[in-house]
């Protein structure tokens, strides 16, 4: 051969096998170091014939051959050839040194093949060449429902399909036939490069020893390895699957709410322009807003507690009897405020009211003297329902443009605003801000234009934060300026009649329909706790789901399954999968209990991605299933339970190599053990052979009663004894 190097043993290895096993990738492998994609192993094979030339041809490829194998440098040549029958291979056969024999592992008749017709030619042209048995493709036995590889034979012909189960060759059914034939077998694959390096550096190992056996004067081949015994190839562990969120329109309802002004209870006038809007809304974004607006006295002479705690805002210490409907407060300064007073006071009777406790007059004084407010007054209207409500009317001064504060208004339901490119507005949009204590807007209007250019997008989850916060805080929890009260299994529960229906179909139609619940401040709502309850009003008012137990999230499930809300069904599985997978770093098998229990009720629910979740963790877990829940997997059913045996990993077929390997290697340690124990009692009787024989003659002349010559005895027995250590020092030095 060309380009060989002195000092180097020439292995030529020919591959022989079916057409389309993988003999040419496989060549490609381990000579080119080609490492190849899922697209390109199924694209349309191309029978090819990569001989001797190549070597000859490509430097890199001569250069890869070169290999160093138990202290011996080896030059591979690697010979592919036809996988017709009927075709001739004997060139390719004559001085070959090892012959591999592939099979196809999602192809039972090319190992048929293998026996029938394929061995026989090797003996026939190569009786004394060492054979090894090569099953390619073995990743074969997991990706056959693989969605990627699947994928690629829909938009293929109709004559290619892809590997079905009953297709596949287990490693036993291999093993029983490379057994008869007495050779080895190994398994490759070059999708994921198993087997590729080892199965050549055996079969390099087995020329190697067959050449030693005809060359017993070669020295250089007496440290050569028998060929070493495959360990098992385990599938990779399979992903959990992806859980997708729905696209959620919080930010479209919320400006809805804001452009509909339905059930708004607070006007905003500047000049001629009127912006109604929730006092709920302005409570939660501004905290001037919400001190005045949440200011509480108790109630009386029948009047609201709204148009009480606003007139009590308006004068500090006390306030009149009765007022007339559209009686307007002043606020401008203190004097003026004085004035009104008296003359209030000269118009009709009053009755002073005790303070608040926790409010100082001077401190809600304070609040209400504020540059952006000119006077407050409340009157009563009336709504849908056919009953009078309070509405309370607010006039600001002209610091503020209309313009800037409907920005205002849309950033605090939406979270954005509109910059004009000019950004002629920004000025008055910040003054605006900063009036109404809108704090991370006049955070984020201060920032340079390079970030201002995003904020016509969709807003970052930081901005709205403080917000979703306080109504998470104050509007559900301490439940203020409610106008509907929930009657559920276990308490009450206050909410807004605007953010239902602005966020649900099914609350919309409930509240704004020709029903019952329509008429009506309290709803009864059976079946559901407070707990769920809370969950679903922190969706609708803020988009985004609390942290939820396993143990506690079927209610909400079915809850969001009863009102049609898939994206809270979404958030809730993502909710519950956090969980789990936080459960399961303890390395206890809760998880795997909660996964049982969840598996079933959750399908019901249409929280499908759940349920696979909980299938994927089960077939991971299968062997701890069978060990430790056998009763929770009885009780699944028939069906799942099949998937689950199934889809378990690792699968049955690699537990069974793994034992087969385990069993093999017991038995060659103990072979070794048992040729060292050999060899450590051949030295032992070899130096200590005759100090044995001394001992046992001393020991029965004195058990024989011959005291009279026991010096005798014992001179000759000290002179045996040096004779004895001086022939076991000479054994050791020779």
């Amino acid at each position: 051969m060309d380009n060989e190097q002195p000092h180097q043993e020439l292995v030529k290895c020919v591959l022989v096998g079916d057409t389309a096993v993988g003999k040419t990738r496989l060549i490609c492998a381990r000579a080119c170091n080609k490492h190849v994609s899922l697209s390109q192993l199924l694209s349309t094979h191309v029978p090819t014939v990569w001989a001797i030339d190549q070597y000859r041809i490509y430097k890199d490829v001569l250069e890869r051959s070169w290999e160093v194998v138990d202290g011996v440098n080896v030059s591979l040549r690697l010979w592919d050839t036809f996988g017709d029958h009927d075709k001739d291979r004997r060139f390719a056969y004559g001085r070959s040194d090892v012959v591999l024999l592939c099979f196809s592992i999602a192809s039972p008749i090319s190992l048929r093949n293998c026996k029938a017709m394929w061995y026989p030619e090797i003996r026939r042209f190569c009786p004394d060449v060492p054979v090894i048995l090569v099953g390619c493709k073995n990743d074969l036995r997991y990706m056959y429902r693989d969605e990627t590889y699947l994928s690629y034979f829909g938009e293929r012909s109709t004559f290619v399909r892809a590997a079905l189960k009953s297709d596949l060759v287990m490693p036993d059914e291999a093993r029983a036939v490379a057994k008869e034939l007495g050779i080895a077998y190994y398994e490759t694959s070059v999708f994921t490069y198993f087997g590729v390096n080892e199965v050549f550096e055996n079969a390099i190992r087995s020329a190697l020893i067959a050449r030693r056996q005809q060359r017993f004067w070669m020295t250089n081949l007496k440290k050569v390895q028998k060929p070493i015994l495959q360990a098992p190839f385990r599938p990779p562990k399979p992903p959990p699957p992806e859980i997708t969120v729905m696209v959620g329109n919080y930010r479209q309802d919320m400006y809805n709410m804001f452009l509909a002004q339905t059930y708004t209870d607070l006007i905003l006038v500047i000049s001629t322009s009127k912006f109604p809007v929730h006092r709920f809304m302005l409570a939660a974004a501004s905290n001037i807003f919400y001190r005045i607006l949440n200011t509480e006295i108790p109630d009386m002479g029948g009047r609201s507690s709204s148009e009480s705690s606003m007139v009590s805002s308006t004068f500090g210490e006390a306030t009149t009897a009765d007022f007339n409907d559209d009686t307007e407060c002043l606020i401008r300064n203190e004097s003026r405020t004085q004035r009104m007073w008296e003359h209030l006071k000269r118009r009709s009777s009053y009755q002073a009211l005790p303070l608040i406790e926790t409010k100082r007059p001077s401190d809600l004084y304070k609040d209400l003297h504020h540059p952006l407010f000119q006077s407050i007054r409340i009157i009563q209207v009336d709504n849908n329902r056919s009953n009078s409500v309070n509405q309370t009317i607010v006039n600001l001064t002209k610091l503020v443009t209309s313009q800037a504060l409907h920005q205002c208004l849309k950033f605090v339901y939406t979270g954005t605003i509109e910059i004009e490119k000019e950004l002629n507005n920004l000025q008055d949009i910040k003054q605006a801000a900063d009036l109404l204590e809108l704090t991370q807007l006049s955070q984020l209007l201060s920032k340079p234009q390079t970030v201002l250019s995003s904020i016509n997008d969709e807003p970052s989850p930081h901005i709205c934060l403080s917000i979703k916060e306080n109504m998470e805080k104050h509007c559900i929890g301490d439940g203020c300026f409610s106008d509907i009260i929930f009657e559920l299994d276990d308490g009450q529960m206050k909410a807004h009649r605007a953010i239902l229906v602005a966020r649900c179909d099914v609350m919309r139609a409930m509240l704004t329909g020709d029903f019952r619940e329509a008429h009506s401040n309290v709803i009864v709502f059976p079946g559901v706790t407070l707990y769920t309850f809370h969950k679903l009003l922190c969706y609708l008012y803020t988009d985004e789901v609390p942290a939820i137990s396993a143990d506690k999230c079927l209610n909400l499930l079915e809850l969001a399954n009863r009102l049609c809300l898939p994206r809270l069904l979404n958030l809730v599985e993502c909710r519950v999968i956090e969980d789990l997978t936080l459960i399961s770093q303890n390395e206890t098998n809760e998880t795997v209990d909660h996964c049982l229990k969840l598996l079933e009720p959750v399908k019901l629910h249409n929280a499908h991605q759940l349920a696979e979740w909980c299938m994927s963790y089960l077939c991971v877990n299968y062997n701890i299933i069978c060990k430790y829940s056998i009763k929770g997997l009885k009780a699944l059913h028939q069906d799942n339970q099949e998937y689950l045996r199934e889809h378990r990993w690792p699968p049955v077929w690699y537990l069974k190599d793994y034992d087969y390997y385990q069993r093999c290697i017991n038995e060659m340690n103990k072979e070794l053990k048992n040729s060292r124990r050999d060899s450590r009692s051949d030295e032992e009787v070899c130096l200590c052979f005759t100090g044995g024989k001394s001992k046992q003659r001393l020991a029965s002349g004195v058990n024989s009663g011959e005291s009279s010559n026991e010096n005798q005895i014992f001179n000759s027995t000290v002179n045996s004894m040096n004779n004895i250590d001086l022939e076991a020092d000479v054994d050791l030095n020779l």
